[in-house]
């Protein structure tokens, strides 16, 4: 039998088009839902048309947004696991276990299947990617290079020839799956949001999308990046899309008032997914920290500025992305220059989906 685990939105996001290929073929699978994220997570089952979970665990009924909830939130799922493993995963003995990236329920998940025992196999999805710093992506880099190395991963879907070499020092089974899921996602959504003839009114934008640990959790990094975004607006209308804990730490540090105050910056809550690929595929640029977020805009062909100094991901790297090593003269010359950046949107048929689910037969 096929486990999905899921914890966090981005994994139901990407996990999404996994589930409506199983469904597709009429394959049953155990949908289990580690709540590391609770808000709006059925509003994204509910979109992407895939079944509620069968099995909810560790749910402290918020958002797992700081290391104290974290570690208490770990603890409740893994005592729960090992009472109820059986239960957990209707004594299944020779299934696999489907988790997606480097979210904490990677870790947790694979560590849940170990517990089981049996011969359980665990197969990540999105692996490969690193950085080789532990921390910058934090703690996403230390999460997959641990569960790898300590072997909770038996099988590795990778989506480009650099992640399998990354993984094939572990002598375990390696797949390539061409792309990243969110090319189905974002093929979902956009097909979607046509059917519904959902338009965007505004004309000329861009889009700001800030949200890594490494960036918020410190005053001078986000200090840094406010300036420079405020230089943006003083040549285009910006849409700062705010996750929670950005904008608590905007107003922890001070500078949430300027953003508000400033007439050409829109602050604006997160989206769901199929809401902000509407937005994605009508601006003039992207500005983000988030590497999900420039695997969209590579896979759309949008111009996207990374405020980082490095990325696991070499998706759009030399074409339609830049880094931006929070060097100003990189960041004025990209905004000044986006056109220059704008490609045509992937259109190849590849499905990573499905190349997955025909490699996971045996277990079907």
């Amino acid at each position: 039998m096929i486990h999905v685990i899921i914890g966090t939105r981005a994994q139901v996001i990407k996990m999404a088009p996994v589930m409506k290929e199983l469904d597709s073929r009429g394959i049953n699978y155990n949908f289990i839902f580690l709540a590391q994220h609770k808000e709006t997570i059925y509003e994204i089952i509910d979109q992407f048309e895939i079944k509620k979970p069968d099995i909810v665990i560790g749910d402290i009924n918020k958002d797992i947004t700081n290391v104290k909830d974290m570690i208490i939130w770990s603890l409740r799922v893994i005592k729960y696991t090992i009472a109820n493993h059986s239960k957990i995963f209707k004594n299944d003995k020779k299934g696999v276990v489907l988790i997606h990236g480097d979210a904490p329920p990677l870790f947790l998940g694979s560590l849940m299947a170990k517990i089981h025992g049996c011969e359980m196999k665990v197969a990540q999805i999105e692996a490969g990617l690193r950085s080789f710093n532990f921390l910058k992506p934090f703690p996403e880099e230390l999460i997959r290079v641990i569960s790898a190395k300590v072997g909770l991963i038996d099988i590795f879907f990778c989506q480009d020839e650099q992640a399998i070499n990354n993984v094939s020092r572990y002598n375990k089974t390696a797949h390539s799956t061409k792309h990243n899921t969110i090319l189905d996602s974002i093929r979902i959504a956009t097909k979607s949001n046509l059917k519904r003839g959902k338009n965007n009114s505004l004309k000329t934008f861009a889009i700001a999308s800030i949200h890594r640990f490494e960036t918020i959790t410190k005053k001078e990094n986000l200090t840094k990046v406010i300036k420079e975004l405020q230089k943006v607006t003083k040549m285009i209308k910006l849409l700062f899309i705010l996750h929670p804990p950005t904008r608590i730490s905007l107003k922890k540090y001070g500078l949430y008032k300027n953003l508000e105050e400033d007439p050409n910056c829109e602050l604006l809550q997160r989206q769901d997914f199929f809401h902000f690929n509407n937005l994605l595929k009508s601006a003039e640029f992207v500005i983000t920290d988030g590497g999900s977020n420039q695997e969209e805009c590579f896979y759309m062909g949008i111009p996207c500025l990374l405020l980082r100094s490095e990325t696991e991901r070499i998706e759009g790297l030399g074409h339609n992305v830049v880094i931006s090593n929070f060097d100003s003269v990189i960041i004025d010359n990209f905004v000044r220059n986006y056109r220059l950046y704008r490609r045509e949107p992937i259109s190849k048929k590849t499905s990573p989906s499905k190349i997955i689910i025909d490699h996971l037969k045996e277990f079907t």
